[in-house]
């Protein structure tokens, strides 16, 4: 096998420009502040800089590899090899875990449990390297198979967590949302696993190269286009002379609403809604969270999300609704006007910067597509069209 790389030029500087590909991502991530995938986007830096580790981790790899593929005696490849896997064990197989659970921010979840996983994965490549032997790769291949398994499980679990999370606290998901990036990358990543313990081949070799490949593009992309969520955008100065005050306290030091009633009364939270969400139009601003319809409208964001659960909705199906509504409202306007328009205009002066994510909130709440709906409207009220 290391006769033939030796003698196919092509997949050397294929090898080579994956290495050079891992190397600038790297840098790029750790040193370059702008976002050139997506300048209006702040992606987290927490990512940026574990998501920069693990593509320098990919550049280690393939320089601690390439002696391998020139390399006369099997038995001195062998022992490179399994040092390979050794450090891959130690570097890349945490990393990679690290990067998927920094994507969730919802919370910061611990990272000990990771080093906990790969240990039994270390301490037999170390013996295995000590012994100079293979006989135990089968049951560490089974192993690692196992891990990435149970892996998968618990980001099922904890996506379901951060999809509810989002939906609690956010009107737009657009750019916040990870779950088919984590099918992706899961499958992109139990591939490459399923392969690093495994015999090897020419096919092999192309095969995981290719894989870098994806994986450096998709991972650059993902980071540079998923904003930060710790970062609180400030509504705009029309809104905030709007605002009521919160001056006065309780004796714990809690927010009283206007009229002197307690924040726990949940039923008091409507009327202000009303006067300083729908009334003002507030929720037709982009990006419009929890937190600062909570200060908007008086109250703090614990009291207004159990107000929206007790009401059995989240806040993103509140502020879609209300989007929805104001967007059949133009609607209707428009057409009595007879002024020519399109969906996506008025999707867009509802509140929505994308018009997939309109899309979608359009037929959850409203049971049909926006077609249908504006077909249906047409037919039910013929004095309307054109």
């Amino acid at each position: 096998m290391y006769e033939q790389i030796r003698e196919d030029i092509i997949f050397v500087l294929f090898y080579g420009v994956v290495t050079a590909m891992a190397l600038i991502a790297s840098l790029y991530l750790l040193f370059r502040r702008a976002n050139a995938i997506a300048p209006d986007i702040t992606p987290p830096v927490r990512l940026r800089r574990w998501t920069s580790a693990f593509f320098m981790v990919f550049v280690l790899n393939h320089v601690w590899f390439m002696p391998t593929y020139f390399l006369t005696s099997s038995d001195d490849a062998m022992m490179f090899g399994l040092v390979g896997v050794l450090l891959d064990c130690m570097t890349f197989f945490p990393i990679a875990i690290i990067v998927l659970l920094v994507m969730l921010q919802d919370r910061r979840r611990p990272l000990w449990p990771i080093p906990v996983m790969v240990a039994p994965l270390v301490a037999g490549m170390l013996v295995s390297v000590i012994n100079r032997s293979l006989t135990l790769l089968p049951m560490l291949s089974v192993y690692l198979l196992m891990m990435s398994i149970g892996l998968i499980i618990y980001m099922v679990r904890s996506l379901r967590q951060y999809g509810r999370w989002l939906r609690d606290n956010y009107a737009d998901l657009e750019h916040k949302e990870v779950g088919q990036s984590f099918v992706v990358l899961a499958i992109i990543l139990l591939v490459f696993s399923t392969y690093a313990l495994s015999s090897r081949g020419m096919a092999f070799d192309y095969v995981l190269q290719v894989v870098v490949v994806v994986l450096i593009c998709y991972l650059l992309w993902r980071v540079e286009t998923l904003s930060d969520l710790s970062i609180s955008q400030p509504l705009p100065s029309p809104v905030e002379e709007k605002m009521i005050t919160t001056e006065n306290t309780d004796d714990k030091g809690e927010h009283q609403l206007p009229d002197g009633h307690s924040q726990t009364t949940y039923e008091y939270i409507a009327p202000l809604l009303q006067k300083y969400c729908v009334d003002t139009q507030l929720y037709l601003l982009h990006d419009l969270n929890l937190s600062q319809l909570a200060k908007a409208i008086g109250t703090n964001r614990f009291y207004l999300s159990q107000y929206f659960s007790n009401q059995g909705m989240t806040y993103n199906a509140y502020i879609n609704g209300l989007r929805i509504n104001h967007f059949v409202s133009l609607y209707h306007e428009t057409v009595d006007a007879h002024r020519s328009f399109s969906a996506q205009q008025l999707a867009n002066e509802s509140g929505y910067r994308s018009y997939s994510t309109f899309r979608h909130a359009f037929k959850l709440h409203m049971g049909q597509n926006v077609r249908e709906w504006m077909s249906d409207t047409n037919q039910n009220c013929p004095k309307q069209q054109k």
